[in-house]
């Protein structure tokens, strides 16, 4: 599919047989979109999901399936080598990779529908020449339904009462403030951190004025953070790190947000709807980031304010320790995945005698997933290490590979990026012949740095494609229990966040859809690992609102 003068051009490919070329009216596009994949569940293939669906989508058409070609080639640049070269293609990524791209960038880029053709035949070109075509298919497969889903989610918007919302603000903040203003419960701490500091003219959203104000007090930290602040013994750190919590939650999720985000639903709904702009493979490893909205930090103080329409409910589930689970998967560590079976994986490990208590195992995970050496987690990781050798030994080859400036790979394929040149600049220093001591540490810490952001890559990022493979089960599940009538008659999915779903559903499905969340989350782990037996257990909740769920 790809636009041109006097409509959209669509070309069929079916094979065994000469492609079918037709221009569409742009008036009729959403109509013959409808009639087409109603009729032969095509693959539709464009440049960019969020341009061309959101147009679609707006015009009352949904699909099926679709190949993203732009979220395919960067896949594909990083795991084969980029396909054949392309101007049109080439100079997008460029602008990509300086990280100064607009959000809109394919609103401005026109694409012939020849160049299109020709960048899904090399990118087939690409993926059957790959090391293993199966696994990379699947990725780029999972990948472009998950841009179909963030399309829609943002079309359709999380159902949210404004009203319940502002009671929720007053509540911790006190009344909405004139513009520019602090409510009255940030300005009256704001008072109590300029007296227990004496400094009666200290902005404390200025983190400098804040830091210097701070060392004037004799308080010697290094930042404003948290974990810092929580280690000094002065009048002024509860009312600081209470500032800073509530100044979040205005700035970030509070009226103007509000303003910004919220709009009204559809006909007929009965709520408003915020409307997130998810980026599918926003994050290096795969996983989603937003480019407004704050979709993936939506703090506990507002879960309060999404409640569903009259005659509907939110069906909320998460997938518990999930990526503990697939790094078991992934190593084929049958020792590992026993200890999760059923239960709490950190409860599991206890129980077979791997660490003393559910804290310890906890931080002992997390610090053989995160590459910690000191502390807690590095006096518990040998017994990681001893109880689960084929889980562990993933991670370390992860992390000495990233040490000596190597690439991973993810289950499925998602390579990682190499080092940047200053890395490498620094790793080649210390080989010189005037090379320091510091030099030398300096290029053993930053090569122990990238080897945790591989170790953390290939678990994290396949994570990201066991949740890609859920939601894409997930949400052709729900289209078979509510035919394809869009958000105001079926259900249908409204949030997401890494392991977290929310489902909008009418109230007579409720039961049906917590059953389709369960097994697609038991379909995804088949189809990425197997009969390998590890287990995914859901939390899954049936509420009015989403403060309620468990």
């Amino acid at each position: 599919m790809a636009e041109e003068t006097g409509g959209v051009r669509l070309t069929v490919l079916d094979d065994g047989a000469a492609p079918a070329v037709s221009v569409v009216p742009v008036a009729e596009l959403a109509a013959r979109v409808r009639e087409l994949d109603a009729a032969s569940r095509p693959r539709w293939v464009w440049a960019d999901t969020a341009t061309t669906y959101g147009r679609l989508l707006r015009a009352g058409a949904r699909v099926e399936r679709c190949f993203d070609l732009r979220l395919c080639r960067k896949i594909l640049r990083r795991a084969v080598g980029a396909p054949p070269p392309s101007d049109l293609w080439d100079d997008v990524e460029e602008r990509e990779d300086r990280h100064d791209a607009p959000p809109t960038l394919f609103e401005s880029l026109t694409l012939p529908a020849e160049e299109v053709l020709a960048e899904r035949l090399r990118q087939r070109e690409a993926v059957a020449a790959s090391r293993e075509p199966g696994r990379l298919a699947a990725l780029l497969a999972a990948e472009s339904a998950g841009a179909l889903l963030a399309a829609e989610m943002r079309h359709d918007g999380l159902p949210w009462d404004r009203t319940v919302h502002d009671q929720l603000l007053t509540e911790v903040l006190g009344a909405r403030p004139p513009l520019g203003a602090r409510p009255p419960v940030l300005e009256a701490l704001a008072e109590d951190v300029r007296g227990a500091l004496d400094a009666p003219r200290l902005n404390p959203d200025s983190g400098q004025a804040l830091l210097r104000a701070l060392h004037s007090a004799g308080i010697s930290v290094q930042t404003t953070r948290k974990w810092e602040l929580e280690q000094v013994d002065h009048p002024v750190v509860a009312p600081l790190l209470e500032y800073k919590k509530l100044a979040r939650l205005h700035s970030a999720n509070g009226w103007a947000w509000a303003d910004e985000w919220v709009r009204p639903g559809p006909a007929g709904a009965g709520r408003e709807r915020f409307h997130p702009d998810y980026v599918p493979g926003g994050v290096v490893t795969g996983r989603w980031a937003t480019r407004g909205g704050g979709a993936l930090q939506l703090p506990k103080q507002v879960r309060g304010a999404v409640v569903a329409d009259p005659g509907w409910t939110l069906v909320v589930a998460d997938v518990a320790q999930l990526e503990p689970r697939v790094l078991a998967a992934m190593a084929r560590d049958e020792a590992m995945a026993r200890a999760a079976h059923g239960q709490d994986l950190y409860q599991g490990l206890v129980d077979q005698g791997v660490i003393d208590t559910r804290a310890h195992a906890k931080v002992a995970m997390l610090g053989a997933l995160y590459g910690a050496t000191s502390g807690a987690a590095g006096d518990l990781a040998p017994r990681l290490l001893r109880a689960f050798p084929r889980a562990t030994s993933v991670v370390e080859g992860a992390a000495m590979r990233g040490e000596v400036g190597g690439t991973v790979r993810t289950w499925l394929g998602r390579t990682s990026p190499p080092p940047p040149p200053a890395w490498t600049a620094v790793q080649d220093k210390q080989h010189e012949r005037d090379a320091t001591d510091d030099d030398r540490r300096r290029a053993r810490r930053l090569a122990r740095d990238w080897g945790r952001f591989t170790r953390n890559f290939v678990v994290q990022g396949t994570a990201a494609e066991w949740a890609l493979c859920w939601l894409a089960d997930l949400r052709a599940r729900l289209r078979a229990l509510g035919g394809d009538g869009g958000a105001g008659h079926s259900p249908h999915l409204v949030f997401f966040l890494h392991d977290e779903v929310i489902v909008h559903t009418p109230v007579a499905l409720a039961e049906d859809v917590a059953a389709a969340v369960r097994e697609s989350a038991a379909g995804a782990g088949r189809l990425l690992f197997g009969e390998f037996p590890v287990d995914f257990p859901l939390d899954v909740s049936v509420v009015d609102t989403y403060a309620d769920a468990e």
